[in-house]
């Protein structure tokens, strides 16, 4: 699926909904009602679009749209992890990169997400990097973005801070960035950095955010987060012989989704999980065969409200739930 401009990406997010609205009322036979509380839309809406799917044939014995494929995948993902929304990006190749489909999925999210007055919290990576060109931006009064962990020196294009800036500029808003490094060298550092330099003012701020954009980050390889040499090779292998099977902004987690006993967790950076996890609208995005462990882990402990993943990540995700339940 190519997305070229803000007008077919609104064409595509309308078609989903109304893909949903047929969904949860001919299969899973909510009332117009329920539908409308659970999509935060008016019954009016729900009518229209049940309507607009007659018109246009999608519905016989079984729903011809070509996202119920999609649809029923992302009822499945929300019903096996407890998601108020999944958005499951088309993707065939269980071998290629899902980073660019993802990126354009959860960028119509985000573009409608955003609101004057906000406080977004983002966080980084490839994938959230990726998100920016499918933003439609806009500009907002009062709106004030946070990045939730420190800078990456070595990795200009997916640097926190870089990412935290763009998205700001995508909505003239104010960006708040954090001067240090997102891991430093002990914890006396953190400790000082914190308390005596004014970082603990920025991450307080995490307790006021609306929406927090998140990624999560494997470890079973040398991707970007070990590259920058704020990790090496040996802190990698002490942190899986440790459990972890991945990160949430540098905060290491085992495959139970908590935060490992390791030494790496004492100098990081970031905000912690437990501030996450009460912000109210907490988007999970990511996806790819090398993180299928760290996102089944980061489901439990973020618990996200939406989840913006690829089809064949949903379906691994789903498959690995269903064996943990057998």
């Amino acid at each position: 699926m190519q997305i070229t401009s803000p007008v077919v990406m609104a064409q595509s997010e309308s078609e989903r909904l109304r893909a949903r609205v047929v969904w949860l009322y001919h299969v899973e036979n909510y009332t117009q009602n329920d539908i409308a509380k659970q999509l935060g839309i008016n019954r009016v809406m729900v009518v229209r679009l049940l309507a607009e799917a007659r018109r246009r044939n999608e519905v016989r014995v079984s729903i011809s749209s070509p996202l119920s494929d999609m649809v029923a995948l992302e009822r499945d993902l929300e019903i096996a992890f407890g998601v108020t929304r999944a958005i499951v990006a088309p993707f065939s190749d269980p071998d290629g990169d899902p980073t660019k489909v993802i990126a354009a999925a959860a960028g119509t999210l985000i573009s409608g997400m955003m609101k004057p007055g906000m406080v977004v919290g983002v966080g980084w990576g490839r994938t959230l990097y990726n998100t920016l060109p499918f933003i439609a931006g806009a500009t907002l009064e009062d709106f004030r973005v946070v990045s939730l962990l420190g800078g990456i020196s070595a990795a200009r294009r997916f640097n926190p801070a870089e990412f935290a800036w763009q998205f700001a500029e995508l909505f003239m808003g104010e960006g708040f960035l954090v001067p240090a490094p997102a891991v430093v060298d002990s914890p006396e550092t953190k400790h000082a950095l914190l308390e005596r330099c004014g970082l603990a003012a920025i991450f307080e701020m995490a307790d006021k955010l609306d929406v927090a954009l998140l990624s999560v980050g494997g470890i079973s390889a040398l991707t970007t987060s070990y590259r920058t040499g704020y990790l090496s090779e040996a802190d990698r292998r002490s942190l899986i012989d440790a459990g972890a099977v991945g990160d949430v902004l540098y905060n290491f987690i085992d495959k139970q989704g908590n935060v490992i006993d390791h030494e790496v967790n004492s100098r990081v950076i970031s905000v912690n999980l437990d501030r996450l996890r009460r912000t109210p609208e907490r988007v999970l995005i990511s996806g790819g065969p090398e993180k299928l462990h760290a996102l089944l882990a980061s489901l439990t402990t973020i618990k996200p409200t939406t989840f913006v993943t690829d089809e064949q990540t949903a379906k691994s995700l789903l498959s690995a739930a269903e064996q943990t339940d057998t």
